[in-house]
């Protein structure tokens, strides 16, 4: 890519951290709107709920903060798995196995990172119900 004139950072980079980090949170939202669909399933089975009881008994016990906080934090991963992956990858070693620990170390250190990030959006969380 440096021969054709290509900046690698910008072109493989820029454009995939900021892909996860915008498209990790739409995957929270379907993800959150299964759970709560297939949870309404199960329920309809067990109890004969309406859709429309259920979903207003499940909407009156969130908060704007439950929301706001969950699908918040979803950008600092996509964030931190975006630039992990790509530094990695940029890391690598040449050949096949050298892709494979690179993407093994990735994998590994993007789920400390997530870990790292959940605790301190866990922290910011508990200083702002307390106000």
């Amino acid at each position: 890519m440096e021969v054709s004139g290509t900046n690698p950072f910008k072109f493989l980079v820029v454009t995939r951290t900021l892909a996860t980090t915008l498209m990790l949170p739409v995957l929270v939202l379907f993800a959150d709107a299964l759970g709560l669909l297939s949870s309404w399933l199960v329920e309809n089975i067990k109890a004969d709920y309406t859709f429309r009881l259920f979903f207003e008994e499940a909407f009156s016990s969130l908060s704007f903060g439950d929301l706001f906080f969950s699908i918040g934090k979803s950008f600092f991963f996509g964030f931190a798995i975006g630039l992990i992956g790509c530094y990695k990858g940029f890391e690598a070693s040449k050949g096949t196995a050298g892709v494979g620990a690179a993407a093994n170390t990735a994998v590994v250190i993007a789920s400390l990172a997530l870990f790292l990030i959940d605790l301190l959006a866990v922290l910011v969380a508990d200083i702002f119900y307390e106000l």
